[in-house]
């Protein structure tokens, strides 16, 4: 009976062992944001379950926010990354926009998609973190990709002036210094002009941005403004473009 004894405590000290162990296997955690005061994305249930089968592919976790009100310093330990996915409006209230700074002035990263520049305007230190806001966008058309980096990861999909059909954001100026810009689209192969009652776009010049990174406040931040469309988030070339930097902003390795 003794020995019996000693051999289910040694199974369950050895389960609990091999369940820490696997849970510390994972490359790094992520709390992805989908709240939306404003548009809401058609896309956006496409991009949450791109996100979690980007996590099953590359082994990382993935944790739906489901409770904005649950954004706290200690929750927020657990993970690497905080993902704002097509957000738009205001989604945190000022409690838990402290919170968001001190997470990036740890070390953490952030990583931004397509309207997680309409979210937050003002919010100063957002503004930063993202690096540039949305301001304008012509109907959705088909243009072309200049990767205006080579170096950074997961841009292998957008070489030899990718066609790519997308909603073209056209940002206002930047919001800080030191953005690394790596993919932009080409204006003289859509129409960029646009007139929204008082407000109207025009495009951005030879250089037009569409996806960047920065080091910013002690942390990391990357965006893309490629993800309007629900298609989007079955394109391979797309999927490696986002893990690059999600791998990126999570661990600072490229």
């Amino acid at each position: 009976m003794k020995a019996i004894k000693t051999i289910v405590i040694f199974l369950l000290v050895l389960s609990s062992f091999c369940n820490t162990v696997s849970a510390q296997q994972k490359q790094f955690k992520a709390l992805l944001v989908t709240t939306t005061k404003g548009w809401h994305h058609e896309s956006l249930h496409y991009g949450v379950l791109a996100i979690q089968q980007l996590g099953v592919k590359n082994y990382f976790d993935v944790v739906l926010l489901e409770n904005p009100n649950g954004i706290t310093d200690k929750y927020l330990e657990q993970f690497q990354v905080v993902i704002f996915l097509n957000t738009t409006g205001d989604v945190f209230d000022s409690a838990q926009q402290k919170v968001m700074e001190r997470f990036i002035q740890s070390g953490k990263g952030f990583v931004g998609i397509h309207s997680a520049s309409d979210t937050e305007y003002d919010w100063e230190w957002y503004n930063k973190l993202v690096g540039r806001m949305f301001k304008i966008h012509p109907v959705i058309q088909t243009a072309t990709l200049n990767i205006v980096d080579d170096k950074f990861p997961g841009m292998q999909g957008f070489a030899n002036d990718k066609l790519w059909t997308d909603e073209w954001y056209e940002f206002g100026p930047e919001k800080i210094t030191g953005l690394n810009y790596i993919l932009a689209v080409d204006e003289n192969s859509y129409e960029p002009k646009v007139q929204w009652g008082e407000k109207k776009g025009a495009g951005m010049g030879k250089l037009h941005p569409i996806a960047w990174y920065h080091n910013f406040d002690g942390g990391r931040s990357f965006y893309t403004a490629l993800g309007h469309l629900p298609a989007v988030y079955s394109n391979d070339a797309f999927l490696d473009h986002l893990y690059a930097g999600n791998f990126w902003a999570a661990t600072g390795k490229k």
